[in-house]
């Protein structure tokens, strides 16, 4: 059954055409995925689809029961909202039930008979399954305080509220623009379950081509305004998209070959005398004008790097701790000339912080970051915000240089540069605020490889990026004469590029992997024991790399090692000192559990300083043998 209809709509914004007469229809069933280079418009025509945006030309049809959900890239939060009442922001009529039952319990001058009424309401609507599933959804989304208010979240955290938002509201065309940003390994493999196991039709946007792979059954692909359609998932499009591009070039070669001909004729002096001979001028002239560009712009990364001698980083017991959460735990690793290595984890498990501390953003509790001196790293981060949005394209490039050197050896422009990634002379003098997530990260990209780099540090550097981009990208990273460290949620970009794996594990402990991310998932070091006994082959291994360098303590551990059994002292008598109150509170219960939470939490310290007691005093027996 037909559930939406668009019938020659076109768009443009300014002189640029995105959309040009182009017309799709959505069936019920249909799992479509759309794809194109960032700024051609995907975005735009999942806005019309949706109803967010409204066309030049066309027309969209719509059946009058066909329910829409959208999931924008840039969704609306109320930031005075709980992480419940913004799930249950939608305006169904089971949605508005929920939300006045929500803020009825919270309300204590809720009427009895107001809250026996919406309770029946629920029951009658089956609205009780569906807050469950609203929970369930956002626990696997990482999110588990219901009540938490959103304004006090990060990024993330909202766009995967807003997820579940998408997700758990009823509709009969689920609409997603980039749902993997944001979302860890697992999560992504969560969510392509539970997108297979969905009724209904399915649109979405997403750089994933595992992905694509997995859940869609049609691939839309935007360029030059126009629409190409393909059935099947992204392996099934790579097969068609190359047949039809092999088509059209011999079907421009027929045309020119025609057309030559017909040139030859009208130069030998056709006389327009004739009806037969009139006819023949017509068809020249249009053949001149059906002419089929194939020369499809492509991003072309070819940008010079820095010699780099044979002492690259040196990690040596790194340790970092934010607000008591231990997020990497005595981390020791010596990265290669060659290395490739990709990072893995669950959200807010350490990623980023790594990538800064070898970056030298941020400095580690303890341990030692030591780098050659021949080493120029580039860092490709997460965050926009360190571009000022008020520079124009070419502006922000000079401001890096106004001559770059391509690998090659050529000194070209920095304005030729940038037509190399894709950014028109026309384009060049746009205020980057004006850009799409896509061309920022494209233009921050640039930037960061013309500063010739020969270590690379990338944190997820598929966000936002075009398949075309990525795929240009991983063939330059293959060949890239120097290291490269990436953090990424994308596995078909893991598997490509890395050859050794990092996985933050629980309290900041990273399982080291040689191997890609697919065969790193498949070697069982999910499971306990196998991931105990590589972690002690690395650790092994590691000591080997530093046996020849003098051991001995950072001025940080020294101080810890000094101080160590105070602190732990210290400790114990003030769990002592609570134990002595909860035994004389009697049945003041407000006052047990206020002294029970505190013992709690200095047992807790009192713990991890014995932890770290034991990893000192064997540090200081090392230190002393090794003598």
């Amino acid at each position: 059954m037909n559930l939406l209809t668009i019938e020659n709509i076109s768009k443009a914004y300014s002189e640029k055409k995105l959309l040009d007469n182009i017309s799709v229809g959505i069936n019920e069933g249909d799992k479509i995925g759309v794809i194109g280079i960032n700024g051609v418009g995907k975005s735009t025509l999942l806005k019309i689809i949706a109803g967010a945006e409204q066309p030049d030309e066309g027309r969209l049809t719509k059946g009058n029961a066909v329910r829409v959900e959208y999931l924008s890239q840039n969704p609306y939060f109320d930031n005075e909202a709980s992480v419940l009442q913004q799930v249950f922001k939608g305006e169904s009529a089971v949605m508005k039930l929920i939300r006045a039952y929500e803020e009825a319990v919270q309300n204590p001058d809720t009427p009895p008979e107001k809250l026996i009424r919406l309770n029946a309401e629920m029951d009658s609507a089956n609205a009780w399954a569906l807050e469950s599933e609203a929970k369930g959804i956002l626990t696997k989304l990482g999110i588990d305080d219901f009540d938490a208010i959103v304004g006090t979240l990060s990024g993330g955290q909202k766009k995967r509220i807003a997820l579940a938002s998408a997700l758990i509201n009823p509709s009969d065309l689920l609409i997603l623009d980039e749902p993997t940003n944001h979302l860890d390994n697992t999560t992504i493999d969560w969510l392509e379950d539970y997108l297979n196991k969905r009724k209904g039709a399915l649109l979405m946007i997403t750089h994933d081509r595992y992905f694509l792979d997995r859940v869609v059954n049609e691939i839309i692909e935007v360029d030059g305004g126009n629409l190409y359609i393909y059935k099947g998932n992204y392996n099934s499009f790579l097969e068609k998209k190359l047949e039809r591009e092999d088509r059209e070039a011999a079907n421009e070669k027929k045309r020119q070959a025609l057309f030559k001909k017909e040139l030859a004729w009208i130069r030998r002096g056709a006389k327009a005398r004739t009806t037969k001979q009139k006819a023949r001028i017509e068809r020249f002239e249009k053949l001149g004008e059906a002419a089929v560009d194939l020369s499809e712009e492509k991003l072309e990364i070819s940008v010079a790097s820095s010699r780099l001698g044979k002492k690259v980083i040196e990690l040596e017991h790194i340790n970092k701790t934010f607000d008591d959460k231990r997020v990497i735990d005595d981390f020791s690793y010596i990265v290669l000339r060659n290395d490739r290595v990709g990072i893995i984890g669950p959200n807010g498990s350490g990623k980023t912080t790594l990538i800064n501390i070898i970056a030298g953003r941020i400095a580690p509790d303890s341990g030692v970051v030591d780098i050659g001196d021949t080493v120029r790293i580039g860092l490709f981060s997460q965050e926009s915000y360190h571009m000022n949005e008020d520079l124009r394209v070419i502006e922000y490039i000079k401001e890096g240089a106004e001559l770059v050197a391509t690998a090659e050896g050529e000194r070209i422009t920095a304005s030729q540069m940038l037509e190399r990634f894709l950014f028109e002379p026309s384009a060049q003098w746009t205020p980057i605020s004006k850009l799409s997530g896509g061309e920022k990260r494209r233009l921050h990209l640039l930037r960061v490889l013309m500063e010739a780099p020969n270590v690379l540090l990338l944190d997820e550097p598929t966000n936002d990026l075009d398949i075309e981009t990525l795929t240009v990208l991983e063939d330059y990273l293959e060949s890239f004469p120097g290291a490269v460290i990436a953090v990424s949620h994308d596995r078909y970009f893991l598997d490509k590029t890395a050859e050794r794996i990092f996985a933050f594990e629980e309290k900041g402990r990273i399982t080291q992997y040689t191997g890609n991310y697919s065969e790193f998932m498949e070697s069982g070091l999910a499971n306990k024991e196998s991931r105990q006994k590589e972690e002690k082959k690395s650790k092994e291994a590691a000591a080997e790399r530093t046996k020849e360098r003098p051991l001995k303590f950072s001025y940080k551990e020294q101080k810890e090692y000094d101080e160590i059994d105070d602190i732990i002292a210290s400790l114990e008598g003030q769990i002592e000192d609570k134990e002595g109150k909860i035994a004389a509170a009697g049945a003041d219960y407000v006052l047990l559990q206020q002294l029970m939470a505190e013992k709690d939490d200095l047992e807790k310290q009192l713990e991890e300083k014995m932890e770290r007691w034991v990893y000192l005093n064997e540090l200081a027996e090392r230190i002393e043998n090794n003598k």
